[in-house]
């Protein structure tokens, strides 16, 4: 029996800290079969959520990466078109043979779309993202990754498939899922996402951590890194974030730091380790000084 406990241990052995919050939206979406739309700034582990998740529950992790432009054919599904018109050239006799017995061109075209069907079926059918996890043998995990980049057209693609958990082809009718899977959206919050799909979702906004939680983070990740310079490290990064940067380092940039901090076998923060290593967690020029001289700053 799966309880909110029960998540946040199984996400903890997955190398995820999850506070309270994440494993409440986590367990009320297994247990009402709806999916999770997340917010928060980029970095913050909207996707490391989702791939924790797949793993520690053995869900198949079937992504897709929204961007500008796209549509049903490469969300949802496609036919086969190379295939049907090889079939159609293999075919070529045996359909010569059945037309040949109409009278015109007219009773042809009419007898054609009759066998319409033998070419528009599942043999042909192309499936996307959505539509394999909806027909995927075992329960997974849809991962609809920066939903904001998407457009308001591809939003309203997503409502059938949300809320009833299946997809309308016209060729064929509707597909329904063989099992609900465990649907996350991310959002950079680049864009407002329509209420019409935020009705269909759980909430879940994800910032930057506590100052506890990303130490157990880090450690988690890294436990080489010793706490004290766990612990300086978070409270540095916590301070750079209050500098007007164009790009703020967030959880995933800390756990890079902390990576590279321990092939340095650093044992403190001084500011020549972080001139060294800046790049790792500023990556504009103008972000590079401010981070530095924070540092000359403060680190002793």
């Amino acid at each position: 029996m799966i309880t909110e406990q029960k998540v946040k241990d199984l996400l903890r052995g997955g190398g995820y800290i999850a506070d309270d919050s994440i494993a409440t939206a986590v367990f009320l979406a297994l247990r009402m079969g709806k999916p999770i739309l997340i917010e928060g700034p980029p970095g913050v582990g909207k996707t490391g959520l989702a791939k924790t998740l797949s793993e520690v529950m053995d869900f198949p992790l079937v992504r897709l990466q929204c961007y500008e432009g796209i549509d049903e054919g490469k969300a949802l599904y496609d036919w086969e078109y190379g295939k049907q018109l090889l079939y159609t050239q293999l075919l070529r006799t045996q359909l010569d043979s059945y037309l040949s017995q109409t009278a015109d061109l007219r009773e042809a075209v009419e007898r054609l779309s009759a066998e319409e069907s033998l070419f528009f079926s599942r043999n042909f059918l192309v499936q996307r993202p959505i539509l394999r996890s909806f027909l995927s043998e075992k329960p997974s995990l849809l991962l609809i990754d920066e939903i904001d980049r998407s457009g308001d057209e591809f939003e309203a693609l997503l409502l059938e498939c949300l809320s009833d958990f299946q997809v309308s082809v016209p060729e064929l009718g509707v597909i329904e899922a063989n099992h609900k899977p465990l649907a996350i959206l991310t959002s950079n919050g680049t864009r407002m996402i329509s209420d019409a799909l935020r009705r269909r979702c759980l909430y879940l906004y994800l910032g930057y951590p506590e100052f506890e939680r990303e130490v157990d983070i880090v450690r988690a990740r890294y436990p080489e890194i010793c706490e004290g310079l766990a612990r300086q490290m978070v409270e540095f990064l916590r301070q750079v974030r209050e500098l007007n940067l164009r790009k703020p380092p967030s959880v995933s940039e800390a756990l890079d730091w902390a990576h590279v901090l321990s092939i340095l076998h650093a044992r403190q923060l001084t500011p020549e380790v972080v001139a060294n290593t800046v790049g790792v967690i500023a990556k504009h020029q103008a972000d590079l000084k401010q981070v530095t001289e924070l540092a000359a700053a403060t680190l002793r």
